[in-house]
């Protein structure tokens, strides 16, 4: 029997939500097809061998434990390994990787899966580091021809040389709120919304929303609110190349400032609307943007593609190339409203990353 590595957890600030990830693919894999053997990633990076239960609780913060059996990657090729006691796992025939976050999503676990010689599901090493770095991604998505926000890039360097003329930078994007983001994060943690009004009361709260995204990734972004409806889909590349988009869905957020956090993945205060409302003109528009940025940044597999449609048309926000999986996550659920079941998706992805075997990606 085919053994399956669901690899999750991970030592970014996204490790409980991949943990609740593993659990939701765990349930639906076919046991019959595949032998699955759950590698966690503990907070400190270490590759641990520890079953997944089915019941966790994202508000329960579930971690990988630390006191697990470590493991053994094959660098170079072979068979997966306890550390302790050099007892073979078996050669693994498909990686799952799961972990959100930095030395996750970013490129750095598939780079490890290749050079172990594991073929692997989703996005390769560069359409990972790239998404991952929004800064970076949207250069790549403006040469593309795809409209995205205006923004500022901004290192600690530039930061900590000239706050006060980063500020002055930073006020000509105003509309009315400019959203501060870690170039390098993803469920929007250490995202803040800075107001107009706000800022012009007191300028020092962009200050403070610029520290605590530097608290997160050595990058930052002030990028200016766009301002319409929040349209994502989903994008699933088939075994064959050919690439299938779902149907939009439109987040409606309720009591909360914006999309964060909480309102992804702890549920009640977002709303998901599927199919949501375009005019055909606006749903043929959406599908081929998706297309574009999946390739535009060279995807594998799958990503979520998210857009705000505003009055000057659609703006792409990002490209998720490895969006959550948990039940309320907005992947699966823009392919369960387009007809394709949990099952049927995983499935899906796990056909393709076998049909790509271990070549580079």
């Amino acid at each position: 029997m085919p053994k399956l590595a669901l690899i999750y957890g991970g030592a970014s600030s996204e490790h409980s939500v991949s943990c609740s990830t593993a659990a939701g693919i765990n349930r639906v894999i076919d046991k019959s097809i595949y032998e699955v053997i759950p590698v966690g990633i503990t907070k400190s990076g270490k590759f641990v061998l520890e079953p997944i239960p089915d019941d966790i609780s994202l508000a329960d913060w579930p971690e990988v434990s630390e006191d697990s059996p470590e493991l053994l990657f094959p660098i170079g090729g072979g068979e997966l390994r306890m550390a302790a006691t050099g007892i073979s796992l078996g050669k693994i025939d498909i990686a799952f990787p799961v972990v959100h976050g930095v030395n996750g999503e970013d490129g750095s676990l598939q780079g490890l899966l290749q050079l172990c010689k594991i073929p692997y599901v989703g996005n390769g090493v560069l359409s990972s580091a790239l998404a991952m770095d929004k800064a970076m991604a949207k250069k790549v998505f403006r040469d593309a021809g795809i409209a995205v926000a205006e923004d500022i890039v901004l290192s600690r360097h530039e930061w900590f040389a000239d706050p006060a003329a980063v500020l002055r930078d930073a006020a000509k994007l105003f509309g009315d709120a400019v959203f501060v983001k870690p170039s390098r994060s993803g469920s929007s943690v250490g995202v803040t919304k800075v107001s107009k009004a706000d800022f012009k009361r007191d300028s020092s709260v962009l200050a403070t929303s610029i520290k605590e995204a530097f608290q997160h990734d050595g990058t930052v972004l002030i990028e200016q609110q766009m301002v319409g409806r929040e349209i994502e889909c989903s994008v699933l590349e088939r075994a064959d190349g050919s690439l299938s988009v779902s149907l939009p869905g439109e987040i409606i957020v309720h009591g909360r400032e914006f999309y964060d956090y909480e309102a992804k993945y702890l549920g009640g205060t977002a709303e998901l609307l599927v199919p949501c409302e375009l005019s055909e003109s606006q749903y043929e528009k959406l599908t081929s943007l998706a297309k574009a940025a999946f390739r535009a940044i060279g995807c594998s597999g799958l990503a979520r593609t998210d857009f705000f449609l505003t009055k000057r048309g659609l703006y792409l926000t990002e490209v998720n190339t490895m969006p959550g999986f948990t039940p309320i996550s907005m992947y699966p659920s823009l392919w369960n409203a387009t007809g394709v079941s949990y099952a049927e998706l995983i499935s899906a992805l796990i056909e393709h990353g076998v049909s790509l075997g271990d070549s580079p990606r």
